[in-house]
Order: structure tokens, then sequence, then C-alpha cells
């Protein structure tokens, strides 16, 4: 898991703008600068939703996108109950109770890696920010290596990022474009085969896998985020191929600090001794291996 996460912050965020992105999907961008300031990709935040009663519980969101220098932040997410219901409802000028970052969000990969991303549904939210995050860092690099200015050091190149999104039908595969313009190979996947391969998202991965398989010089780094089966085969595989995994778990996460025991899950340690953890504070990432499916 990543570093210990900063102590949250507590803030009325004002909403920014909210988009509909078809079937139920939307998308909420508010202004946090102290949470945006601290995000890390894989972290979440947790939102008291307007107009529910006093004693409505926090919903707990995966952060889309964070900007330090705008203060902005983004959160995506589907109309399912009562509580996103509500939310569909906040307009820009709006003011949210925000608590955040909170969690453990995905480690970097190394310069030499190559990252592939897999989400399903809104999944890929917290994708997007990751994605983000390596391409910045590897700039960041770029721009380190021409002001040092050393002729025999080659600046290194952003890495391809590949990104694998399923969903039942072409209106689940979210943020498509955006991914797209940050220079990520997308491989979609959608059950009914409306767009992309026909069948589960873990059908291209598993091509691109096979395409690659004796080459040395390609070393991945899994990410994803979804459903708990699609979590469960990826973690299979990247056991299976001997290459480092990162899973972002979904569950009810009440308190979102590890009080309630709301969201607990058995892990196994690298001595594989058993214990219960919890999602939202232990979590929500997990390295490949450690996460004990019942």
């Amino acid at each position: 898991m990543s570093a210990d996460p900063v102590r949250p912050s507590v803030c009325t965020a004002a909403v920014l703008s909210h988009e509909g992105r078809g079937a139920g999907y939307r998308l909420l961008r508010l202004s946090a600068p102290a949470v945006a300031a601290a995000a890390a990709p894989g972290q979440f935040v947790h939102l008291r939703v307007p107009a529910l009663e006093a004693g409505a519980l926090r919903r707990p969101f995966s952060i889309c996108d964070a900007d330090p220098a705008t203060g902005e932040l983004a959160i995506l997410y589907k109309e399912v109950g009562r509580g996103t219901a509500a939310m569909a409802s906040l307009a820009p000028g709006d003011g949210v109770d925000l608590m955040g970052p909170l969690g453990h969000g995905f480690p970097l990969p190394p310069p030499e890696a190559t990252p592939l991303l897999v989400g399903g549904g809104y999944g890929v939210a917290p994708l997007y920010f990751l994605a983000r995050s390596i391409l910045a860092r590897a700039k960041s690099k770029s721009l380190e290596g021409r002001k040092n200015d050393h002729p025999t050091t080659q600046p290194p190149n952003p890495p391809t990022i590949h990104l694998f999104v399923g969903g039942r039908t072409a209106a689940d595969l979210l943020l498509l474009d955006e991914f797209r313009e940050l220079g990520v190979e997308v491989h979609p996947a959608t059950n009914d085969g409306s767009l992309g391969a026909k069948g589960l998202v873990t059908v291209p991965l598993d091509a691109f896998l096979s395409e690659r398989r004796g080459d040395h010089a390609f070393r991945p780094v899994l990410y994803a985020c979804g459903p708990a089966p699609m979590l469960r085969a990826l973690d299979g595989r990247a056991l299976a191929g001997g290459f480092p995994a990162w899973l972002s778990l979904d569950r009810r996460m009440a308190c979102g600090v590890g009080a309630c025991c709301g969201c607990a899950q058995k892990v196994s340690g690298p001595d594989g001794a058993v214990r219960v953890a919890m999602v939202c504070s232990d979590g929500p990432v997990f390295p490949q291996g450690s996460v004990v499916w019942d």
C-alpha cells in the first residue's frame, strides 16, 4: 500500500459543475483546495448528501481527478439509490460537506513499467486520476532532465498506459475520450458487443498479455477498480503471471476512518497470517495476493 495518508480535511466544497454522462452517470466538479492539494490516486472522499435527514450517513466516492493548482476535485458516480438521487439535484454554487482525502491509494509504477489499468463501469474514476498522475510525473522528470542539461542523459519518454475498460453496454464505458486525450491506449469490452471486444474486460486483457508472452522487456503493473468478481479474476492473473497488481475494493464505508468496522475484509500478510482489515482505512487499495476472497 502507499504511504500513510495525510490527516483528512473537512470543508464545505462549492459545486463548480455537474454534468450528466448518460445512463444515470454524472460527473461532479467541486472546489475543495485543501482536499485537492493532498489527494493521491486511489483515495476517496466522504460526502454528506444535502437534502437528506441529519442522521444520514456520508457517501464514499473515489476521487476521479484533483488539481492542486486550481483546487478542483472531480467525482464520477451513478444514481443507484436515495443518496445519489438526491445528489443529482446539486447545481453550481451549491455547497456540500466534504471530508477527505481518505484511505491508501495506488503507488505509482516504476518508470520502466507498463501500466495496465483495468476498470469496470465507474471503477474507471480513480484510474483516470492515476493515469494523469503517472504522466505528470513523467513530464516533471523530463523537464528536470532538460534543466540539468546532461548531454549524455536522455530524458525518459512518457510510459504507454493501457486502459482495459468493461461494461454491460457502450453506455457504461465512461471517460473514454478523456483517457484518449491523455494519450492512453483504450481497449474496451462490452457484454453485448456494442463496443470493443464482446465479453468481460478480461477478454482484451488476456489477448494483450498473450501477445506479449516471452517479451522479457515487458514489465506490467496492473491497477484495477471495479466489482469483486473482476478483481478476484485479476488477482489470479497477476499471481499466475508473476507481476504486481493493485486492487481497489468497493465496500460500504459508513465512517471512512476504520471506526465502525462496517467494511471489514479478511487479508493475508507476507507471512500467510490472516487478519481482518478495514477497507476504508487499510485500503481501499490492496496488493495482489493479500485479499482473502470468500
